[in-house]
């Protein structure tokens, strides 16, 4: 025998959920895969491929930081870095900058909103501005070598654009303190 209170117990709850519903879609619908391939230079020193992709919350541009992202791939440099971020590690057990060779991944530590970068470095240069939106993703990402285990060895802020990256021609991928580069790149809703 069933009890009327048990029934209405669960009228709000299903209300709830009803009510709820449009914003889980909403939410889903503001997400971005993207996947890339290619190599950054232009600094005095140093080079890395990357490759990876994921996906994130596109109107993180309309908030100051955070939003959803999973994106990872992997990552090697092809020449020492001995400037910037991946010139001095983060882990105590294994100092030093990334030298040709070595690398293994990276992965997300943050969705960004914006970042200024450079491509060469030069103090001549003109600062840029990239922005997260549904062609282009700013991170800040955490590298590693082999090795490290779960230990990230370098943070570094990284940009994917599907379109040029502003005031550079043909480049559309950057990480901080390497420089710009090509990559095959894909975005998708």
């Amino acid at each position: 025998m069933s009890k009327p209170w048990r029934l209405a117990s669960f009228i709000p709850l299903c209300l709830a959920l009803l009510l709820l519903s449009p914003v889980a879609y909403a939410t889903a619908d503001n997400r971005q895969g993207f996947g890339f391939n290619g190599s950054v230079s232009g600094f005095p020193t140093g080079a890395v491929t990357l490759t990876g992709g994921g996906a994130y919350d596109r109107t993180v541009a309309d908030n100051l930081s955070g939003g959803f992202v999973n994106a990872a791939g992997g990552f090697s440099c092809t020449a020492d870095v001995s400037q910037g971020p991946l010139s001095l590690s983060v882990n105590p057990d294994d100092p030093g900058k990334c030298l040709a060779g070595q690398g293994v991944r990276w992965d997300t530590a943050q969705l960004l909103h914006d970042t200024k970068f450079k491509c060469t470095g030069a103090a001549s240069e003109v600062a840029q501005t990239a922005t997260t939106s549904a062609t282009t993703v700013v991170l800040e990402a955490d590298f590693y070598r082999a090795g490290d285990g779960n230990d990230e060895s370098f943070r570094a802020k990284m940009i994917v654009s599907g379109t040029d990256l502003p005031g550079h021609a043909s480049q559309n991928i950057w990480v901080e303190g390497v420089g710009c580069g090509n990559a095959i790149v894909n975005f998708s809703r």
